[in-house]
């Protein structure tokens, strides 16, 4: 499964989001449409989740990091492809998205195996607490 996601830290933490209905926060961002470069996933999927505007001129890519998708038997592995980026307007969360939490590395029990391994590479970079 390949996703694209959107590193925003704020005071060494990580922006997170929780869907209705779920235990895990995730970062945000989310799957590419056919045809959508990564960027164009950016833009789109942070406008849907949290209503911000995202200028993919300042995007940086961050890493590309795998591993074994949580609560599935068939060896999914998901590809997840992050960026940051400079954001105009406030972080406003969608109806499907429950809560946004800022976490640190020691938060690593929050999220998905994934997202654990960007939050180890961040605070590995000294970049979250």
């Amino acid at each position: 499964m390949d996703k694209i996601a959107w590193i925003h830290l704020e005071e060494r933490r990580l922006l997170t989001a929780r869907n209705a209905g779920r235990d895990r926060f995730y970062l945000p961002g989310g799957k590419r449409e056919p045809g959508e470069s990564d960027l164009e996933t950016l833009v789109r999927e942070l406008d849907e989740e949290l209503a911000v505007s995202v200028d993919p001129a300042t995007a940086a890519h961050v890493g590309t990091f795998e591993a074994l998708a949580d609560a599935r038997t068939d060896g999914l592995v998901v590809r997840l492809t992050c960026y940051t980026a400079t954001h105009t307007g406030e972080l406003v969360p969608s109806r499907e998205i429950d809560e946004i939490a800022w976490l640190t590395a020691r938060d690593g029990d929050r999220v998905s195996a994934v997202d654990r391994l960007v939050l180890d590479h961040l605070h590995d970079a000294g970049l979250l607490d």
